[in-house]
């Protein structure tokens, strides 16, 4: 069984890969079962219905709409739709999963819960995931700017245990120590972070939740996997089973993105037996093969 867990396409604001285009590129690197997970991002994006849309890219002058991207949560009656037509096309040669990518904060949480309760018969998989505190963006780095390393990592992850104790309705936890990826100052030592982290995962655990290998570290030329071997390492001793693999492509170049060397990491270095994918918000096991 080959999957992959974390994909985009045209409904996610920061990809113009199209959904059919990453299903036949599945289909041709041979996975068994995929799962659409776009972006829903409260705080900054609204949604399509909201109207009054920002627009990025271009120059703004001269330059038609289809030349630029919509700051916009996903158009959720089309995502699903979609979803439903290339099922029926593609019967027979992949499974193709409903989910979207959650990114939480404590105070948007509680659009996210109304979104689940409208939704939550159409969705298999929902990540949880955490791409700005505050409002405020990683990767533009206004999160960190003002900040020690400690005292953003710590309040990152502070972030992260809150919304888990207020929301419960995901399946893991997407690319856990997200932040290395826009880290200024380098790799934040597991040890300064680990109590943190391990109270994240104890509460994961306890909840019937899993995490994510997101394989993004590569093309990202990160130093470890993502989440790291050490937040794996402490997953695996503290009891948790549930994980999936996803590689996060916003195109098909990266779809299914180093999957084996993932699966191996897993598997054979770090000792996990199965992973998982989601049947209406439920984890289906499987051994590594």
């Amino acid at each position: 069984m080959l999957a992959d867990y974390h994909i985009h396409c045209e409904f996610s604001d920061d990809s113009r890969e199209t959904m059919d285009a990453q299903i036949a590129r599945a289909i041709a690197l041979g996975l068994d079962e995929i799962c659409f997970t776009d972006h829903v991002d409260y705080g900054i994006k609204k949604d399509w219905d909201e109207g009054d849309i920002a627009w990025r890219g271009g120059d703004g002058i001269g330059t038609s709409v289809t030349d630029m991207d919509p700051m916009a949560n996903v158009n959720y009656p089309e995502y699903f739709s979609k979803i439903d037509r290339m099922r029926e096309t593609y019967k027979g040669k992949i499974t193709i999963k409903k989910g979207l990518e959650f990114g939480i904060q404590t105070i948007t949480a509680d659009r996210y819960q109304k979104l689940y309760e409208k939704y939550q018969n159409e969705l298999d998989c929902v990540l949880l995931s955490m791409h700005q505190v505050d409002n405020q963006e990683f990767w533009t780095q206004d999160f960190q700017r003002g900040r020690t390393q400690k005292e953003y990592n710590e309040k990152y992850y502070r972030e992260i245990y809150e919304v888990m104790k207020i929301f419960k309705n995901y399946s893991v936890l997407a690319h856990l120590d997200l932040l290395v990826r826009y880290d200024p100052a380098g790799r934040y030592p597991f040890e300064a972070c680990r109590d943190q982290i391990a109270e994240i995962l104890k509460l994961a655990i306890a909840d019937g939740k899993g995490i994510e290998l997101n394989t993004s570290s590569w093309h990202y030329g990160l130093d470890d996997i993502q989440p790291s071997r050490d937040i794996w390492r402490l997953y695996k001793d503290l009891g948790g089973r549930i994980l999936t693999i996803g590689s996060d492509a916003h195109s098909t170049k990266y779809l299914a993105d180093h999957l084996q060397d993932a699966r191996r990491i897993l598997h054979e270095e770090l000792g996990f037996e199965e992973f998982c994918t989601f049947e209406k918000m439920k984890p289906v096991f499987h051994r590594f093969d």
